[in-house]
């Protein structure tokens, strides 16, 4: 049961997003479901202890059991069982780069309570050895409403004892900061506890960590705390260390200064944090699973879950945001191996391991890591760009340039925003950076240019294009790429610098290009993992969740994993990709909507119409520019106008609102996204220090542009456009799907995407689903055709899905091993299709998918073509039928596109079919 064997045994993976009212139990109740659709695999969002509460899974408390909330483990085999007799595997999300920072955390809270004694001091990337003098051998924990002061002052910070715990605690609202034991003997010497109990927690201040006498000290101070004398003690310590008074206040102050934290307000995160986050999320600690103890740890539940067969595969999040990625997916992979023979004989073959990693153009998984691909955000990118037509860019680029200064190419706006989240958000990682490398560069000929130093480290970083290099990892590789990038980012740099400081960005390169088997520095080794732990998430931050809501072009490309100012691909380059993933990755995951995507995928393939029809688009804005008064009022500004249009036009909905309320409840879906993208583009607003006029001026114009008693010849253009692109959308819809369900790898479904999806950013995309209602359409499944003819229900999408699935069901060879032959289309309509085979032991597969559909002329209520297309194609020569996994089949295969079909074929050629 090794990868090889698991991989090709994934036809097709749904994700689902559990909590948000998804239990384990209920996501039981819809395996027959999946199982109609053709699903092989059921892939999970993380499922281990979360923060209470938690929405999303990525906030881990516990590595070492199921959560509670969700059904815990019982629950979790249930569901297994369910799979297990349907036929089908599971893919789990694991988190090893992350944990939340929570007071259910019991590795975190060991550390705050003890510090560098903690047997978890290390397990975390904490910088013990900070240079600030106040936090040398503390955490930080900027957490606080206000600062420290004000806190005290306001009663804020208060001292209380947990009588289930036995263990002393600092309060701040929902925060919960643990005091060092070691120092309860002077805590409770001041309330004259028991004699017996001050011996015993003197016994535990002499062991100066954690010790075994600490649970009969517990045990003791537990029992005494529930004694009327105990509980009058307990007021009194809380009295004493009462802030709002100055005695208390001093108290406090001693108490607070002898532990391993030190508490801080939130503002002080950016320029002064001393652990790792993830990006800039600050109740998110970094693991150091590096360390074979933490990798153990982390990983041990989940491994018990794959020997026993309960779980069949593994997603990793975040990998760039580990240390030694290359060591780490070896290590699992190693792991898995071993494991797999120990599976039971009735488990479903195993061991996939998928990386979520966001490739830029032209980079490639590194072939040190043993892994069966990502999860598909490269495919996303590929399948959204060929579906776009480049003749637009010329006319939509001018629009924008209408927009105002700030309406620029994306690649000043991306260093800009570099720029400003090193200065504003990403200070206290900078500053440790440059910390480390000033300690790396003494002593070098670069040592008397230290005064440009910090210059030159900011420049290399606006410059440096993608997630980050691996030169710090632990295990040999490749590093050409690496190289590379950090060259092309030095040459960039040096055009911003002085003559004298260009040897400091070359030593300084020199240094973050170091390989492992050169026996670097141990000081080199942490300078390129702390470049490496800034460049991943300032790529991250500056792109997505800045740029683009900066950069509003066309909003279709402006997708997690894409380039927005590629704005569309060549027919070849697609196939070529194709070919490619076909050779290196051919089980990889083919994503078109994930958890994280800004936008729906068919409200981006509709959106993506835009670039057909882009002069058409830009009248019609430039009106709407000139008539809707966005700027009464403070707001919007013309780029958050432009954006908010495109927002309107890709998600507005396929039927009339049923009613008022349902209009409301599109404005307010509208609105929400607005704020969103208002406060991460940061021009105007912003999380931290947000605009309240600005946002509300937006949200009252939205208000005001829905409401048909005061926008009735705004909402009839709006309405106008999005019914004449509409129906192209929709087939651009199908062709990204029937695109992802046939090329190499392994189709991946998004919950609910089985029907029309034009979702927004989260919390909207995240949204609960109506499998009820995807159930009984799939349960009343008519003929292709029928389904096109009520195109806008959503049900010739999920039709389509259930057929190329179910003969993936039956034919699992041809997609798992099957050739990728790109085919040539001639005639003067080539531009409007795309076409290849899949070819395998004597079967074909012919795919033939529509592109730039805007001009195909297609009947608005049947999909249907109303003319021939002047599409043909070249085919090897074949004896015998062809069969449809869609309808009929065309009377000319060499011309699958005919007057009264729908421009899609799935065409299957098999000789021993008569």
């Amino acid at each position: 049961m090794n990868s090889r064997t698991g991989a090709r045994s994934m036809r097709a993976t749904l994700r689902l997003q559990f909590r948000g009212g998804m239990t384990l139990d209920g996501a039981c109740a819809l395996v027959p479901q999946f199982a109609r659709m053709g699903i092989s695999h059921l892939y999970a969002s993380p499922l281990c202890a979360a923060r209470p509460g938690s929405t999303h899974g990525y906030d881990t408390i516990a590595y070492d059991r199921i959560d509670p909330e969700l059904g815990g483990e019982a629950a979790l085999l249930r569901l297994t069982d369910r799979l297990h007799a349907h036929g089908m595997g599971l893919i789990l999300d694991i988190v090893p780069n992350h944990m939340a920072v929570d007071a259910g955390n019991a590795w975190w809270l060991d550390v705050l309570a003890w510090g560098r004694a903690s047997a978890h001091a290390n397990w975390f990337d904490i910088q013990w050895h900070a240079p600030d003098p106040e936090l040398h051998g503390k955490v930080l924990l900027p957490f606080l409403d206000r600062p420290v002061e004000d806190a005290m002052t306001a009663g804020l910070l208060f001292l209380r004892h947990d009588k289930d715990s036995g263990l002393f605690f600092i309060h701040h609202h929902e925060h919960r900061f643990p005091l060092c034991p070691a120092g309860y003997a002077g805590l409770l010497a001041k309330v004259h506890a028991p004699a017996p109990l001050l011996v015993a927690w003197t016994r535990v201040a002499m062991r100066a960590g954690p010790c075994a006498e600490v649970d009969a000290a517990l045990a003791a101070l537990r029992q005494w705390a529930g004694t009327d004398e105990g509980t009058q003690a307990m007021c009194r310590l809380a009295t004493l260390h009462d802030a709002t008074n100055v005695s208390g206040r001093r108290q406090l102050e001693e108490l607070l200064a002898a532990q391993a934290w030190q508490p801080a307000f939130w503002r002080e995160a950016a320029t002064r944090i001393n652990w790792r986050r993830f990006f800039d999320i600050t109740g998110l600690v970094g693991v150091c699973v590096e360390r074979e103890e933490v990798f153990e740890a982390v990983h041990a539940y989940v491994f018990s879950l794959y020997q026993r067969g309960v779980v069949d595969g593994l997603r990793v999040d975040h990998v760039d945001g580990l240390d030694a990625p290359a060591a780490y997916c070896q290590r699992l992979r190693e792991r898995l191996d071993i494991l797999g023979p120990l599976r039971p004989e009735r488990a479903r073959p195993g061991g996939t391991v998928y990386v979520e990693k966001i490739l830029v153009a032209g980079e490639s998984l590194p072939t040190a890591w043993p892994v069966d691909g990502t999860t598909g955000y490269d495919f996303m990118d590929q399948v959204g760009a060929v579906l776009h037509d480049g003749a637009g860019a010329a006319v939509l680029d001018r629009l924008w340039a209408t927009c105002g200064p700030d309406a620029q190419p994306l690649d000043p706006i991306v260093k800009t925003a570099r720029a400003q989240l090193l200065e504003h958000t990403f200070c206290a990682e900078f500053t440790h950076l440059s910390f480390l490398l000033e300690r790396v560069l003494c002593g070098t000929a670069a040592a008397c240019a230290l005064h440009g130093l910090h210059d030159a480290l900011c420049n290399l970083l606006v410059q440096f294009h993608p997630y980050r290099t691996y030169f710090g990892d632990e295990a040999m590789q490749d590093h050409t790429a690496g190289c590379a990038a950090l060259q092309q980012a030095e040459r960039a740099a040096c055009a911003f610098l002085a003559n004298g400081q260009h040897a400091v960005m070359s030593d300084m390169v020199r240094f973050l290009e170091a390989r492992p088997e050169q026996a670097p520095p141990v000081a080199v080794r942490y300078l390129q993992l702390a470049f490496e732990h800034l460049t991943a998430p300032l790529a991250a931050k500056s792109l997505e969740d800045t740029a683009f809501y900066r950069y509003g072009r066309l909003l279709s490309r402006n997708e997690v994993g894409s380039d927005p100012q590629h704005l569309a691909l060549p027919v070849a380059a697609f196939h070529a990709a194709c070919a490619e993933r076909a050779a290196s990755y051919p089980h990889a995951l083919l994503a078109t909507a994930t958890h994280d995507h800004k936008r729906g995928e068919d409200a981006r393939a509709r959106l993506a119409i835009i670039s057909e029809a882009a002069e058409e688009w830009e009248a019609l804005v430039q009106g709407w520019f000139a008539h809707n008064g966005a700027g009464q009022g403070c707001g919007p500004d013309r780029i958050d106008e432009l954006m908010l249009y495109q927002t309107l036009v890709g998600a507005w909905p396929l039927l009339p609102f049923g009613d008022e309320a349902a209009r409301a409840r599109f404005v307010q879906r509208i609105t929400q996204w607005q704020t969103k993208a208002l406060r991460e583009a940061k021009r105007h607003t912003g999380w931290t220090r947000p605009d309240e006029a600005y946002e509300t001026a937006c949200t009252r114009f939205v208000e005001r542009l829905l409401d048909p008693a005061r926008s009735t010849v705004f909402l009839r253009q709006l309405e106008g456009f999005v019914t004449r692109i509409a129906l192209a959308g929709a087939l651009n819809g199908l062709a990204q799907t029937l695109l992802r369900l046939c090329v190499p790898g392994v189709p991946d479904l998004y919950q609910g995407c089985d029907l029309w999806d034009f979702s927004l950013v989260d919390p909207d995309n995240r949204s609960a689903v109506d499998f009820a209602h995807r159930a009984t359409l799939l349960e009343q499944a008519t003929g292709f055709a029928s389904a096109a003819a009520t195109w806008r229900t959503g049900r010739v999408k999920q039709d389509m899905i259930r057929r190329i699935l179910s003969f993936r069901q039956h034919y699992p060879g041809l997609f798992a091993s099957g050739n990728y032959v790109p085919v040539v289309i001639g005639g003067a309509d080539q531009a409007h299709a795309i076409a290849f085979l899949r070819q395998h032991d004597g079967m074909s597969l012919l795919v033939v998918a529509p592109r730039l559909p805007l001009g195909l002329r297609v009947d608005a209520d049947t999909l249907a073509l109303g003319h021939t297309p002047d599409i043909s194609i070249e085919l090897p020569a074949l004896s015998g039928p062809w069969h449809s996994l869609l309808g009929d089949v065309p009377p000319c295969v060499h011309a699958p596109f005919v007057r009264g079909g729908v421009p899609i074929a799935c065409l299957v050629h098999d000789p021993r079919i008569a």
